[in-house]
């Protein structure tokens, strides 16, 4: 049910940046579920390989790359979904960073509307 919700409220952080945000595109609610699902996945399974290649650069500059990288992740689930579109990198930055933004304020209210049970 947690996981349902957090979907939801993912989707619909989505729908909000695209109202907030200029240069991002989102054409409906059914798009901003499959946008909200791609993203996750491409932060699951994408992101950290490039963690690992970038790993020099990152250290170089002091983990401020770690912004491109979400910011390229979030242009990546803009260019694989119809209805979901960015234009171009800043639009991408300013986006995935509002997303992250957005994404730390549910999990916040998630954890404490659904506490951890015990053991």
């Amino acid at each position: 049910m947690k996981l349902l919700i957090k979907w939801i409220l993912h989707a619909t952080a989505l729908l909000a940046l695209a109202q907030l945000a200029v240069g991002i595109e989102i054409s409906g609610f059914a798009t901003a579920m499959a946008a909200a699902l791609l993203v996750g996945f491409l932060n699951l399974f994408v992101r950290p390989a490039l963690v690992v290649l970038t790993l020099p650069v990152t250290f170089l500059t002091l983990g401020l790359f770690l912004f491109i990288i979400n910011a390229l992740m979030f242009w990546a689930a803009a260019e694989l979904l119809d209805g979901f579109h960015v234009n171009g990198f800043t639009s991408a930055l300013l986006g995935s960073l509002l997303y992250s933004t957005f994404g730390m304020v549910i999990d916040s209210a998630l954890q404490h509307l659904f506490p951890p049970q015990p053991l």
